[in-house]
């Protein structure tokens, strides 16, 4: 079996067969609110998420309340109120995984796209990809490349260069990187419902274990064009639980390679999810996508915050004179 090729039945969806106004709409829009948002509140970012921003209008927004604690729920019902296409669903917190697959039964359309609350999709966005899902009933989940951003907003750089289906499958088990953001999807309902959801025992690295097991189903892209801002902080699992990430990720390739008849999981895997939490290496890292990517300002921003952080760290240096220099 080559590498990357699905190992299952592939599935074929019906494309171009939905209309606007369908009672059920083409898109479902799947949002999860957390119950103890950063420093910095997403309500004051609702405004950009939920107003009547996109191309593509014929979708409903799902929004699940996982037990958020900063006043957002009357904020969402206002939205609720004001837009029929919004629902709103509040209710004790569940975890990721709990909200994720309760959206997922609720949800109407057959085309679900998932969002974060902190991260910001492009009107473009779900007109492009709803398009090549139409376009390609081959396919069983579409993402794109992305803007990275930091908490202010600031964009830090881009990423998501694996673009085919063998190149992404190849690198998700090898373990090269986050290759797909799972904010940046649009997957069909029915090809994750047939695989159970999302995996309760996959907990942090749930996306992960979602993405091999749908590419052995159907095949899975990203757009070339960054269709969706996505905001890295600390608060972030891949940084504040970086441990428990470790171990569900190296379990899940444990099994996506042993499925491919692939050997071991590569050593790197634990040490680069151990070195994910240390602070000094997470400013410093921001400060390098932005001067690599040409975001001067960016990078001496988070420059500064390495220097009171850090300031006898050598690297610390480098990266200052590097950011003075600009390049």
């Amino acid at each position: 079996m080559g590498l990357g090729q699905p190992i299952a039945t592939p599935c074929r969806h019906e494309a171009g067969t939905r209309k606007t106004g369908d009672l059920a709409r083409s898109l479902t829009v799947v949002k999860r609110i957390t119950p103890q948002p950063p420093r910095w509140s997403p309500v004051d970012r609702k405004s950009g998420t939920l107003s009547d921003r996109y191309r593509h209008t014929d979708f409903e927004f799902l929004i699940v309340d996982d037990g958020s604690t900063d006043g957002t729920l009357p904020i969402l019902n206002r939205f609720a109120a004001r837009d029929s296409r919004i629902r709103v669903i509040s209710r004790p917190n569940t975890g990721i995984v709990g909200a994720l697959n309760e959206m997922l039964g609720l949800a109407r359309a057959d085309l679900v796209a998932r969002m974060d609350a902190d991260d910001v999709a492009l009107p473009v966005r779900f007109e492009r990809q709803v398009r090549y899902l139409d376009e390609h009933p081959e396919c069983v989940m579409v993402g794109s490349r992305v803007t990275i951003i930091d908490p202010d907003g600031d964009a830090l750089t881009e990423m998501g260069d694996a673009l085919s289906h063998e190149q992404i499958v190849t690198d998700l088990l090898n373990y090269k990187g986050q290759m797909v953001y799972h904010p940046a999807v649009i997957y069909r309902r029915k090809a994750v419902l047939d695989l159970g959801g999302y995996r309760p025992e996959c907990r942090e690295a749930e996306d992960l274990d979602l993405f091999l097991r749908l590419a052995e189903v159907g095949q899975i892209v990203n757009l070339p064009e960054p269709l969706l801002k996505y905001r890295v902080h600390r608060a972030k699992a891949g940084y504040s639980r970086s441990n428990e990430l470790s171990h569900h990720v190296r379990v899940i390739l444990e099994e996506a390679r042993k499925r491919h008849n692939l050997g071991p999981v590569p050593e790197h895997v634990s040490s680069q999810s151990a070195l994910a939490g240390d602070p000094s290496q997470i400013y410093q890292r921001w400060a390098w996508w932005a001067l690599m990517s040409g975001h001067i300002v960016t990078a001496r921003k988070h420059a500064l915050t390495c220097v009171r952080r850090a300031p006898l760290s050598l690297s610390t240096w480098r990266l200052v004179c590097c950011v003075l220099r600009g390049h």
